[in-house]
């Protein structure tokens, strides 16, 4: 477990750095880095074993994107034959961007109960239950988040009430 916590701080970033050069998306060469450290810490035995750790690691990663990509570019070409067209879905409003900038800047537990509550519009008993925690602490979290949520969408506010 320290070696894999050594050579997580060694190579890491330089993992990250090689695989956007290749996939292009910072968040996607991190995900399949990430997932490629998961993958050498469910097998010890095996990962000690081998010769060379930092290209075992590229390989999954590099393994992870392209599968990744393939899956996209199937999924694309369905869409493409059997999807809705362009002109059927909807484009994103600045309203919806701005909202979704704004929630994205709050801490995760807040961002996740203020969508569940006010956009996927579950009650906070549901929103509780599925999250698993109590009441309590979904209230205070939506109370939390909405004093944050405040300033981030005040001027989208004011601009949608003098339009």
């Amino acid at each position: 477990m320290d070696d894999v916590r050594e050579l997580y701080d060694g190579c890491y970033r330089r993992l990250v750095a090689q695989l956007f050069v290749v996939c292009g998306n910072l968040a996607e060469a991190e995900d399949a880095v990430q997932e490629a450290f998961i993958r050498a810490l469910e097998k010890p035995r095996r990962f000690s074993a081998i010769e060379n750790p930092e290209g075992w690691l590229r390989t999954v990663a590099l393994n992870i994107v392209r599968s990744r990509f393939r899956r996209a570019a199937t999924f694309q070409r369905l869409m493409r034959r059997t999807g809705p067209t362009a002109d059927s879905v909807p484009g994103l409003s600045p309203d919806h961007v701005a909202l979704v900038d704004a929630l994205r800047r709050l801490p995760w537990e807040q961002r996740e109960v203020i969508t569940l509550h006010h956009i996927v519009d579950l009650p906070v008993r549901e929103v509780a239950a599925q999250l698993g925690v109590p009441e309590g602490t979904v209230k205070a979290r939506l109370a939390r988040g909405r004093t944050r949520l405040g300033p981030l969408v005040r001027d989208f506010v004011e601009e949608v009430d003098h339009v």
